[in-house]
């Protein structure tokens, strides 16, 4: 049997792990594996490498190519990612299926997100394609998993960078607003304020406008260096799901103080792409293996169009050898992607009601 594995999406801590894991896995099994690069690109363009080589002193007569055997410990992809125009066509993916079947590839391994894992199962309904998915989004924005590859390293890193601004907010009385990423959910931002004791988390599903932001930070930051709470540093954190930009938001509350007659300062720092970088954490790592050793057992026992799960907070998923990790169909898992995404999904709105609960706390 032959595989392809890709990465495909934004990039995340721990998908080089994934990859190893899963060549290692493929390679005990005497499944050949090769890698795509730059995504669904990589396939069309012929773009690939054996991730596998030939070894006597294998019992399956495979091995991981000793790129693969180091990269675990990497950042980012040693595959790398793109989005392909081309594969978003019928004609495009009838072209990628028709590679695949030159190469001998029998089904995909996809680590990626929810586009990724939509444009293998078309694929697969348009041409029989086997795949296979494993969930990577630092973002923690794909239905039907508690996490997924990169999460706890981009949270770690935030953490980190929050930590040092404090240090410097401390030492000139200042306050920070910090923007992390987040586009469709405000996960990074919510989890990072309770994380590193944020005054504020500002986040996309409270559905709050340009103004109501304006004043919440206004308060808080008042609030906080009031004389009898003795505070030398304010730290807000927001999600870049909310619209208002950071520095636009720092300079209408800046605005505000000063016309109060406040001498205070506020300041914007967005820490964008740093928070895809970096050393996959421990746990993203065990995360990332486990699930590849799920993924592909299951691909080479048949199975296609599902994706695993790490300790699924919904009911319903398909078992596998590891009790913390699930299968399930990818028309499960978009169902509860949009359902993250619009504030339908109870998770969603049990983290809003924690927040809010929280909220008096994280000010003290």
């Amino acid at each position: 049997m032959k595989i392809g594995i890709l990465t495909s999406g934004g990039d995340a801590p721990g998908m080089n792990t994934a990859l190893r894991a899963a060549t290692l896995v493929a390679a005990e099994r005497g499944i050949e594996v090769i890698g795509f690069e730059r995504g669904y690109e990589g396939i069309l363009e012929g773009r690939y490498r054996a991730l596998t080589r030939a070894s006597a002193a294998s019992s399956a007569g495979l091995a991981p190519i000793y790129e693969v055997d180091v990269a675990g410990a990497l950042g980012g992809s040693i595959l790398g990612s793109a989005r392909s125009k081309r594969f978003y066509t019928e004609a495009g993916r009838a072209e990628a299926a028709a590679r695949l079947r030159q190469l001998g590839v029998e089904a995909l391994l996809v680590i990626g997100g929810n586009g990724s894992l939509t444009g293998a199962d078309a694929l697969a309904r348009e041409h029989g394609i086997r795949w296979l998915g494993i969930p990577s989004s630092i973002d923690n924005d794909i239905g039907c998993t508690a996490t997924s590859i990169g999460v706890d390293t981009a949270l770690n890193t935030i953490v980190d960078a929050c930590d040092r601004i404090s240090d410097t907010a401390r030492a000139h009385r200042r306050a920070f607003v910090v923007e992390v990423m987040g586009r469709d959910s405000g996960y990074l931002c919510m989890a990072a304020a309770v994380a590193v004791g944020a005054d504020a988390a500002l986040f996309r599903e409270d559905g709050r406008s340009e103004d109501e932001l304006v004043e919440i930070v206004t308060r808080t930051v008042e609030r906080g260096f009031t004389d009898d709470r003795g505070k030398r540093r304010i730290l807000v954190i927001k999600a870049e799901g909310i619209e208002v930009p950071c520095t636009r938001l720092a300079r209408r509350v800046q605005e505000r103080l000063d016309a109060r007659g406040e001498e205070l300062e506020i300041r914007a720092t967005v820490l964008g792409h740093l928070v895809r970088g970096g050393n996959p954490s421990f746990l993203d790592r065990m995360v990332a293996s486990r699930f590849a050793l799920a993924a592909v057992s299951a691909l080479a026992d048949g199975v296609s169009g599902e994706m695993v799960a790490w300790q699924s907070p919904l009911s319903g998923g398909i078992p596998t050898g590891d009790r913390s990790v699930t299968r399930f169909p990818l028309d499960r898992v978009l169902d509860e992607t949009r359902a993250l995404h619009d504030g339908r999904s109870q998770l969603v709105q049990q983290r809003i009601a924690l927040m809010h609960a929280a909220a008096g706390v994280l000010a003290l």
